[in-house]
């Protein structure tokens, strides 16, 4: 599915990403792990082609994605959901959810597509003509994924989809993940607070300061020295 190897990314003379490698395979929840600044949004980025790496690569499903633009990533099948929510404040809930069936043709109508974005967030299907500025942070991050849900892509990559929200509005947006992984979609999930992981993920990378330091199953993440100094979270003596 998704194959990242050897990045290296310089940003403004900085290198922000030193030899970082991961992998998705089909269907898997990965989550990528770190603090704020260790560099997992430069990580997203770069995989959409919104960054050039100096080196190492990116394959999706076999194809090097190397000088591909934005737009033609995610028709290639990555959807993706940014920190920020990216949500267009002048359009309606309807309009941004609707935006990605106008863009990438699947075997999925786009009523269809639509549908399933309501389904997993039916706190939604209510905002319909609410306009984007008009949301809580927690609704737009809602909208985010939906949006991304809706190219129908086969891999998603969501960015910190808990920051900043409230105790009362985190347990929907967590729901809706799950109604999605249970879908059979692939997910890479980028997250800096080691609480908020799912509990059903597949596989934990732990980036630090631009460096992968862990690689594995979640149950021997808690037994790592390296995870335990990143996330603060005590490490379970072996």
């Amino acid at each position: 599915m998704l194959v990242v190897r050897d990045l290296v990314v310089d940003i403004q003379g900085s290198r922000i990403l030193r030899h970082v490698s991961l992998e998705v395979r089909r269907g898997q929840l990965v989550c990528l792990v770190g603090r704020n600044g260790a560099g997992k949004t430069t990580t997203f980025r770069t995989i959409m082609g919104l960054l050039r790496p100096v080196e190492g690569e990116v394959l999706f499903n076999g194809q090097n994605l190397g000088g591909w633009r934005t737009p033609r990533v995610a028709r290639a099948g990555i959807g993706y959901a940014p920190e920020e929510s990216g949500v267009f404040g002048d359009l309606t809930v309807e309009e941004n959810v609707e935006l990605p069936t106008w863009t990438r043709k699947t075997s999925r109508t786009a009523a269809e597509r639509i549908a399933l974005a309501y389904q997993v967030f039916p706190k939604l299907d209510a905002y319909r003509k609410r306009g984007g500025q008009q949301l809580s942070g927690g609704e737009r991050k809602m909208v985010s994924i939906a949006r991304a849900l809706a190219l129908d892509p086969e891999l998603l990559l969501l960015d910190e989809p808990f920051e900043g929200l409230s105790p009362a509005i985190i347990p929907s947006v967590a729901e809706g993940i799950a109604s999605i992984r249970g879908s059979g979609r692939s997910v890479l999930l980028a997250e800096s607070n080691f609480h908020h992981l799912p509990e059903d993920a597949d596989r934990l990378v732990v980036l630090e300061r631009g460096e992968v330091v862990f690689d594995g199953l979640p149950a021997d993440a808690l037994r790592d020295a390296a995870v335990a100094r990143v996330t603060g979270v005590t490490a379970v003596p072996t």
